[in-house]
């Protein structure tokens, strides 16, 4: 089975969902969350499948940004689903909501100890970097960064923002590079390196600058390589001859 999430407009309200897809029967899919709020801008979108076998999914706040500290509503969350697109049953709301006060989240990355981290755009200010964990609230729309311990504070944060996109730690054959998180950027156009020792930043290093363009996806692929995917064909990029492309890093 394989999973995406959609931003669709079935009627006139714009509106995101998940797709479970059947990949031996010609990718066949059937809706398995429905009704997630969207918008032109702020839907989130990124999906990842947890060490315990959850689906874990971002949802951006779609415009409507106090619905983000509002529990019943699924904008502003990132939500965490059975396979089956149920609400998990470890969820602390009663609801497929496993954490609220995003403004739009971008990607997710389990750590090899489980730690679920993820990347979020913030508005003029306070990209960020934090460790999702059930129930806990991150501020949005009430605070940017950090908020001196009322809300859930990021790891790290950056002013001028950046724009990240995904996120992936590294477990291939460059052996400095073990442990460290990736994290590409649209508006920096490079690949930001971060290593952490548990939950404090240690090292941060920039790659890539001005190399390809957008950056928004890294994941690891065959033979453990980090891979990353241009975005300069989106309406905000200056796409050159051969985007969008698919970037393999490897050793030198």
């Amino acid at each position: 089975m394989a999973y995406t999430y959609q931003t669709h407009t079935p009627n006139t309200r714009m509106l995101n969902r998940i797709l479970r897809h059947d990949v031996g029967n010609d990718w066949a899919f059937e809706e398995i969350v429905s009704g997630i709020p969207g918008a032109t801008t702020h839907d989130g979108g990124r999906l990842a499948v947890g060490p315990e076998g959850a689906l874990y999914a971002t949802a951006g706040d779609a415009r409507e940004r106090d619905g983000a500290q509002d529990t019943e509503t699924l904008n502003g969350k990132v939500l965490r689903l059975t396979l089956d697109g149920e609400p998990h049953p470890d969820n602390h709301f009663d609801n497929a909501v496993f954490t609220y006060g995003h403004r739009n989240p971008q990607g997710l990355a389990f750590r090899d100890d489980g730690v679920l981290f993820s990347s979020e755009h913030g508005p003029d200010r306070a990209d960020e970097i934090n460790v999702l964990e059930a129930g806990n609230n991150y501020g949005w729309p009430d605070v940017m960064g950090d908020s001196g311990g009322e809300y859930t504070d990021p790891l790290v944060s950056y002013t001028p923002t950046i724009a990240p996109g995904s996120a992936a730690f590294y477990d291939g054959p460059i052996s400095q590079w073990q442990g460290d998180l990736f994290v590409p950027m649209l508006k920096g156009s490079y690949l930001r390196r971060i290593r952490f020792d548990n939950r404090t930043v240690t090292e941060q290093e920039q790659l890539l600058v001005d190399e390809f363009g957008r950056l928004r996806t890294a994941f690891s692929g065959p033979g453990g390589h980090l891979y990353v995917t241009t975005s300069n064909r989106d309406g905000r990029g200056l796409a050159k001859d051969g985007d969008d492309r698919v970037i393999r890093l490897r050793p030198a």
